[in-house]
């Protein structure tokens, strides 16, 4: 099969965009996804080390290891934006190589997203966004998602989904697991087979969570989890994605990602319990 260069990822929900003048990711055909490392940009470096550490680090486990993408060093590739200009590029996983109809939702976890080495403009730009979204509230928001549905599929903009209120994210991560498109009565049919089961979202949440009570290796800052399952058969799967203020824990926990992700969880646990409820009535018997 001949491989085609690489290019802008069709199914990106979240994370910076290429544009006209400005560079974004890319993806092959070998299942890699390239991040362009802006010269003079400390957030790349600090990414490329973090991986660097966090790769051969004996102290993480194997198990947590694989939420995170694999790593393959750095690139230089031509930039998204058509220029001759030759960046360097983080290779990671892509992490949805192989899907043919990804349903997929990036979740940023944690009540406060700015990091303590930020600086005073940066720290007003993360403080006025977390303000204004779920972020405060809920100690998570959805930057972004997409599925695919028998009629077609459903992408919101992006700027919507950053306004999504509380009342919303309820609603939407109902309709990441339905078949039918109905905004006001998703009928959360998937939601048994995405969200639950041994191998299902719920069950990788708990996972990270169990780690996030005990590790002191590192605070997360602004980093998302990635929920993606596939139309055409793959199963649902947890990724931690979004790694440039990643900061050492000093022995700390990381009460401000394990509190974020308490709370998906929750919100993901009431969605199976009341899809649970709405199939058995009072007296045990299914609801046809």
């Amino acid at each position: 099969m001949k491989l085609t260069m690489p290019k802008p990822p069709e199914h990106q929900v979240g994370g910076h965009e290429a544009g006209p003048d400005k560079a974004g990711p890319l993806v092959d055909d070998s299942g890699h996804f390239y991040k362009p490392l802006h010269l003079g940009d400390e957030r790349g470096a600090h990414e490329v080390n973090f991986y660097t550490s966090f790769s051969s680090d004996p102290r993480v486990p194997s198990s947590i290891r694989s939420f995170f993408p694999s790593f393959g060093g750095t690139k230089l590739l031509c930039t998204s934006d058509s220029s001759d200009v030759r960046l360097p590029h983080l290779v990671l996983e892509n992490l949805l190589h192989g899907y043919s109809s990804p349903c997929v939702m990036d979740v940023k976890i944690g009540a406060r997203t700015w990091y303590p080495q930020a600086s005073e403009s940066d720290f007003e730009k993360y403080l006025k966004k977390d303000k204004e979204s779920t972020t405060v509230p809920l100690g998570f928001r959805i930057c972004g998602l997409q599925v695919h549905h028998e009629s077609g599929r459903w992408k919101p903009d992006r700027n919507k989904v950053r306004k999504y209120t509380v009342t919303d994210v309820r609603q939407v991560l109902r309709r990441f697991v339905s078949k039918n498109l109905d905004a006001t009565h998703p009928d959360c049919a998937l939601a048994s087979s995405v969200y639950g089961g041994s191998n299902g979202v719920l069950a990788q949440l708990l996972e990270l969570k169990s780690w996030f009570e005990d590790q002191t290796l590192f605070h997360f800052y602004s980093a998302s989890t990635l929920i993606s399952y596939d139309k055409g058969g793959m199963s649902a799967r947890v990724k931690l994605v979004d790694f440039a203020h990643a900061m050492e824990g000093e022995g700390i926990i990381d009460h401000n990602f394990l509190g974020g992700l308490c709370s998906l969880i929750k919100f993901i646990s009431e969605i199976l319990t009341d899809t649970t409820e709405a199939e058995v009535g009072p007296a045990n018997n299914r609801i046809v």
